[in-house]
């Protein structure tokens, strides 16, 4: 029970202190603690300025010591080299570098400058194969960190 008390905790710092341009959506989370949904706007002076995304969080019985499954959802996927069509985020902290250490609140911190730092609007090259081909989680992808820039 662990798990869900270290969730609990996590819910109510992204409800009472959420990281610039992040909101938890209420309605994810009032039927299950395991699924979260986080609207998440583009930073101001960034590419994504103004554009709104959201954030599925998926959390197992193992977390934190699983890493969350993490991915962009709904109607508007950023355009960017390290975000595929289909929501995947390409960002090691999401799989091998994942650490008990960090939480919701320091994904979101990392995935908001990944997208900051952002220099032009582009999917990653492979893009039209790895939609094609990928597991539905995108945990089960064995990514190759190969480019720290955009």
């Amino acid at each position: 029970m662990f798990w869900k008390k270290r969730l609990q905790k996590e819910l109510l710092a992204l409800q009472n202190d959420p990281p610039p341009g992040m909101t938890l959506n209420e309605k994810s989370v009032q039927n299950t603690i395991t699924q979260w949904i986080v609207d998440m706007e583009g930073a101001p002076g960034t590419l994504y300025e103004g554009e709104k995304f959201q954030l599925l969080f998926k959390f197992s019985s193992r977390y934190p010591f699983d890493s969350p499954q993490v991915m962009f959802t709904g109607e508007n996927i950023p355009v960017h080299p390290h975000v595929y069509s289909n929501g995947h985020i390409c960002l090691s902290i999401l799989t091998e570098d994942w650490s008990p250490a960090l939480s919701v609140q320091s994904v979101c911190l990392s995935i908001i400058s990944m997208l900051s730092s952002c220099k032009e609007k582009r999917r990653p090259p492979d893009n039209s194969f790895y939609v094609r081909t990928c597991n539905k989680n995108p945990k089960k992808t064995k990514w190759w960190y190969h480019d720290d820039t955009c």
